[in-house]
Formats: C-alpha cells, structure tokens, sequence
C-alpha cells in the first residue's frame, strides 16, 4: 500500500469476510511502501486488534516489486494471493483463483481484469503493455499486470523481484518451468485515493520488456548475446579489411577509403571486445554457479495432493 489512508479498514474487513466462510487458515501480510498520508497508523491499529495480521512499513518508498518481494520471503503458508490495496481488486475473487489452482494444477493463477474499470487512457495503455509482453514473452495472458494472483508457496521461493519485474511475475514463473494460467475476475473502480499511474511508468514499461527480453532469452547464456554480436562485428570488420588489403596487393590504394578502413577498423576492434565480454561473462557465471545441483524436479507437496486439499 502506499498512500491508502482511507482503503485499509474496508480492505482489511473484505478479506476476511472472504476467507471466513471458507474455513481455511491464513495469516494477512500489509506492507506499507513509505505512505505518508496515515496509512502506516490505521494498519496498526488492525494489526493491534487481529494476530493474524502483520505489518511491515518501509521508512521510504521502494517500490511494489520491492513491497512483493518482502512479503514473499516472509509468507508463511503454503499458498500466497497478492492484492493491491486500492479496494478495486475483490477479495471474494480469492476463492475463484483457488478454484481455478484446483482445476488446472497450475502453479500460479494470474486474475484477469475482462472488464475493467478505468479511465480510457489507462485501459489502452495496459492493452498495449500486454500485447507487447505476449510478443516477447511468448507466454499467452491476457493481463500480466493484475494484482490480484494466486500462487504455490514453491514459486515464490524462485522468484527474486527488483525494480518493475513486477509486471513480469507469470513470465517469470513460466520460464523456471511452472504451470501459468488465468481466469477472469471481477474489478472495481476506485472509491478513495488517486491512481498512482502515469506517463513515466508506461515508457518505463518499454524498458522493464527489453529487460525481461533479455532475462528470458539469456539468463545462463550471456555469450550468445554478446559473443553472437561480436562475431558479426568482427566478420564485417574482417571483410572490409581484407577487401582494403585485396586493392592494395593489387596495385591500387587505400588512401580515398580512408571512412571504409575506420569502419573496418573499428567493427573489428568492437567485434573482439563483444567476443571477450561474452566468454568473461560466462565465466562469471561459471565461477558462480551452485555447486552439486541437479536439475530442477517437479516436487509434488504431500499436502496438497487430493481432492480435498485446503489453502492456508
């Protein structure tokens, strides 16, 4: 939550008049990202009055992925939802992820907001932003960026979250071999307090896609990124300097060609750097990596084996 004075009590008593019925146990996680409009005092008082509430309030904003982040190093039990604090996403939705955790085996259940509440600019915005992380992603949701998710406590244990990956947490899950899917959920238009959406976050998305792209593409391999660019540098380079050398064994002269030499040159001296970085990482990585591991298993979880497996 940051700056959601007036959201917290509502919220608080939605979620558990969700989980109530359902007769499962939990525990509620609040984490305050810095608020400075008295948010941090009215989650104490809930805390103070249930003991199955607890807070966490950072002393500045860091950021959601960072709030997420120390949520899930903290969750104790064997499944996770994540909300916003806004009031727009439902908690009575909660039980729908969980039927739908239930049905499919999946390992993560991303809401899906098919009819949103929200001004026109914002809407288009987000249709855009998702389509391009269904492009580079190559995975198939409709809404990346809803707040409201189901998760196994397994995934999140995977998962390291910083600056917007965020955005990118189904990507991710499906990329360490986790079951991806969504179902729709109902959502709400805002009652109190502002959007803290803006221009600045959309072209920061374009960003956060390249950094993703590249998470996906070439986390383990970084050299057939920058090996692969050097080569093809350092192939070019070889052409136009052995082109060059051709003219001169041959009786002409390079003095007119002086631009063509540079770029020969240079793509061949860049070509190299490329090559020696890409091998440098890997060995980084090499040096790194953790010692007597096998390849991940899928782990079936005792608990939650059966037809009547309850979260909590």
């Amino acid at each position: 939550m940051f700056n959601e004075k007036d959201n917290v009590l509502p919220l608080y008593e939605e979620i558990v008049n969700a989980l109530k019925p359902e007769g499962w146990t939990y525990e509620i996680l609040l984490i305050d990202d810095g608020s400075t409009d008295g948010t941090g005092e009215q989650l104490k008082k809930i805390r103070q009055a249930d003991p199955r509430v607890r807070v966490y309030s950072f002393r500045k904003r860091l950021g959601k992925s960072q709030a997420l982040d120390y949520g899930f190093r903290r969750a104790q039990g064997r499944f996770v939802v994540t909300l916003d604090g806004d009031l727009q996403d439902d908690p009575k939705e909660i039980k729908t992820l969980w039927g739908c955790m239930h049905e499919t085996g999946a390992d993560v259940v991303s809401g899906w907001k098919k009819n949103r509440v929200d001004p026109p600019s914002k809407i288009i915005s987000s249709r855009l932003f998702n389509f391009a992380v269904r492009v580079a992603t190559g995975i198939d949701l409709h809404d990346f960026n809803c707040g409201l998710k189901l998760y196994r406590r397994t995934v999140i244990r995977e998962i390291a979250l910083y600056g917007e990956l965020h955005r990118f947490i189904p990507a991710l899950a499906a990329w360490e071999g986790y079951r991806v899917t969504e179902t729709a959920v109902r959502h709400r238009p805002r009652k109190f307090g502002r959007s803290k959406f803006g221009l600045m976050r959309f072209f920061g998305g374009v960003v956060d896609i390249l950094t993703i792209m590249f998470l996906l593409r070439y986390q383990g391999k970084p050299s057939h990124l920058f090996s692969g660019l050097g080569i093809i540098l350092a192939a070019v380079g070889i052409l136009i300097n052995s082109d060059l050398l051709l003219r001169k064994l041959t009786g002409g002269t390079i003095a007119p060609h002086y631009p063509y030499m540079a770029l020969g040159v240079t793509a061949l001296v860049v070509g190299v750097q490329f090559i020696f970085f890409g091998l440098l990482a890997e060995m980084m990585l090499y040096l790194m990596r953790p010692r007597h591991t096998g390849a991940r298993l899928r782990q079936e979880d005792p608990e939650e084996s059966g037809s009547d497996a309850k979260p909590s």
